[in-house]
């Protein structure tokens, strides 16, 4: 009689860290954050094909070849199409709301994102994944989702403008030092710094609420920089700076 062995074999490892939830209507006490490296290239994933995949191939021909993909998938997605890649799809998105049906297309109104659909063989291999939870994560602070307001987009565009919506962790803008503050900076050039200027909805712990500046089209991160210390009588000699980790995409036009 043959034995049917049911025990699935665990092929990767993702480890990661707890940290406090402070999000509204969101259950539990921890949350659990991803404690990886930098993102990889396209070099980065080629060589790890070449290397440990098995390619036999020419190197710089696969790296030449795979940025000829992307970009010819990024032109079709531009003209309208989706790209199901096997692993998962991109799909063009047009937001926000019209009028009226001869209303015209503003790019400022309507943004245009891309939104990403996990497929089935990358749901499956997420089952082969072993988690590990390496214990509570030391923070000062930390940006949990930036929200765009007016396509309710998480953590992927900015609507120049707009509101802005910033959930984390001993986030909220404090002190007298002129650097205190919400900055959005340049993915590209992070000298590159755009200041928000005026009062906030709302700045408190966990949330944070104002309008977004004018932005050049392109990719974005946000940093608070603020003498916060979680406790309302001191402040930190001089600011401390909390990044966000999300790349935030303002669409052309959308400045």
């Amino acid at each position: 009689m043959a034995i049917i062995n049911s025990v699935h074999e665990m092929l990767h490892r993702i480890r990661v860290k707890l940290y406090p939830n402070y999000l509204p209507h969101i259950p539990g006490a921890y949350i659990a954050r991803t404690d990886n490296e930098a993102s990889l290239t396209i070099e980065e994933v080629c060589a790890a094909l070449k290397n440990r995949g098995g390619f036999t191939g020419n190197y710089d021909d696969l790296v030449e070849h795979v940025k000829q993909f992307l970009d010819e998938a990024a032109y079709q997605l531009c003209d309208g199409f989706a790209v199901n890649t096997g692993y998962f799809s991109i799909h063009p998105n047009v937001g926000g709301t019209f009028d009226k049906v001869t209303e015209g297309h503003d790019a400022g109104k309507h943004p245009v994102t891309f939104r990403f659909r996990t497929r089935t063989p990358l749901r499956t291999l997420a089952e082969h994944i072993t988690v590990e939870v390496e214990g509570l994560a030391e923070v000062t602070g930390y940006i949990d989702e930036v929200v765009d307001v007016s396509t309710e987009a998480v953590n992927e565009t900015l609507t120049t403008g707009g509101m802005f919506s910033i959930a984390g962790h001993k986030i909220k803008v404090a002190g007298e030092d002129p650097e205190v503050g919400v900055y959005f900076v340049s993915e590209t050039d992070p000298a590159q710094q755009v200041k928000v200027s005026g009062h906030f909805a709302e700045n408190t712990h966990s949330r944070v609420i104002g309008v977004i500046p004018a932005l050049a089209a392109g990719k974005w991160k946000v940093e608070i920089k603020t003498q916060y210390t979680g406790s309302g009588s001191s402040t930190l000699k001089s600011p401390r700076v909390i990044a966000g980790g999300m790349t935030l995409t303002v669409p052309s036009g959308g400045a």
